[in-house]
């Protein structure tokens, strides 16, 4: 069907899965989207900065919370805690962790992000 495309996040293209971390990645034409969940214990700074090398997140968010709660630290100190319905747009420089005992869950619709978090 032309100008019409679906896929699901359950069969993507793509499935990273650094520590405490899956990131399921599907493409659609001009546009890419990832499904990712954060297991209770998560930090970017123990968990991806390892495989981002960088200090902080250089990573543009751009997203919407299904499930969880994740609380950010931004680098100037700024803080924001996000949770289940809450849509959220997050600058490059940044730590962020899970708050409390439930899986994180959230869709990234960035397609920079979405193509590139969590790779070497």
């Amino acid at each position: 069907m032309a100008g019409m495309d679906k896929r699901s996040l359950d069969e993507p293209d793509e499935s990273r899965r650094p520590d405490k971390t899956v990131l399921d990645v599907v493409s659609l034409p001009g546009a890419t989207v990832g499904r990712i969940r954060l297991q209770p214990g998560w930090r970017w700074s123990e968990c991806i900065k390892p495989i981002a090398g960088t200090a902080s997140c250089q990573t543009p968010h751009l997203g919407y919370v299904i499930a969880g709660r994740l609380h950010l630290r931004d680098d100037s100190g700024a803080e924001l805690d996000i949770g289940p319905g809450d849509a959220y747009q997050v600058a490059p420089g940044h730590d962020a962790w899970v708050v409390g005992e439930e899986q994180f869950v959230a869709l990234e619709f960035d397609s920079k992000t979405a193509e590139t978090y969590a790779t070497g």
